[in-house]
């Protein structure tokens, strides 16, 4: 059986891992949106994407798909997580 010590040292490793999970994922998340869809986007609006300046597509739709990449990336990551640290819910 754990102690009580054990048991705090994994809550402090899996909460470590998940802000610095989601730390990278809001660095990605403000890169695509920010970066790219308002600083880079003259530059990027030199290359021509079905017909769209990449910079406007970008910012419209590519962000988008971006973000939802990022949902799935985060929910497989926490899955992961969760069951390294064993604290998966039972029906998993």
């Amino acid at each position: 059986m754990a102690s009580e010590h054990d048991r705090a040292a994994r809550a402090r490793a899996y909460w470590r891992a998940n802000l610095k999970l989601s730390g990278v994922l809001l660095a990605i998340w403000f890169l695509v949106s920010f970066g790219f869809g308002i600083i880079l986007v003259e530059p990027l609006n030199r290359i021509q994407l079905f017909g769209f300046k990449l910079g406007f597509w970008w910012a419209q739709q590519g962000s988008i798909y971006v973000f939802i990449v990022l949902i799935f990336v985060y929910a497989a990551a926490m899955k992961r997580l969760d069951r390294k640290y064993d604290v998966h819910e039972d029906g998993e």
